[in-house]
């Protein structure tokens, strides 16, 4: 699979995420919980599939800036990931939490779709993209076999290196 193509598969399996999170009622603690650890799983795991992968192969003068902010912006949504690991879902702050990492992770899907694939296509071969996609599809499959989540907290130091 073309590496940009999965990249925003796994941004609209998200979305579709938190779109079943603000559906639940309040009192679906357990529910909540759930489709948190799904989403966080799901995050972490993207999140490293780009700094390890995408983001390195995309490294170019027209994208650089581009990166460094996406890098920055999975700084922040890990620390938000970070609270909300330490935090039962019937907290006062959960939900709270939940929907600021929903619209940093709605703006960050937006920046990058809208202008780093489109310079990563100029910069890329579709071969490079393809085997590209292929690389972060096997690594992604890997990271989700366990609960990529747990790795977080020892994420939020410092943005991953551009």
């Amino acid at each position: 699979m073309n590496a940009l193509d999965l990249l925003k598969q796994q941004h609209d399996e998200v979305k579709k995420l938190f779109k079943q999170y603000e559906k639940l009622a309040d009192h679906a603690d357990e529910k909540r919980q759930e489709l948190f650890e799904m989403i966080a799983d799901r995050l972490s795991a993207h999140a490293s599939i780009e700094e390890q992968y995408f983001y390195p192969a995309a490294k170019a003068e027209d994208t650089e800036d581009l990166l460094r902010e996406a890098a920055e912006e999975h700084l922040s949504a890990k620390r938000i990931i970070a609270d909300l690991l330490e935090l039962e879902a019937d907290d006062e702050e959960f939900d709270a939490k939940m929907q600021v990492l929903q619209e940093q992770i709605d703006h960050h899907v937006e920046e990058e779709e809208s202008d780093l694939f489109k310079k990563v296509r100029k910069i890329l071969s579709k071969e490079q993209l393809e085997d590209l996609g292929v690389q972060m599809q096997q690594e992604f499959e890997e990271l989700m076999e366990g609960e990529p989540r747990i790795q977080v907290p020892a994420q939020t130091d410092q943005a991953a290196p551009i």
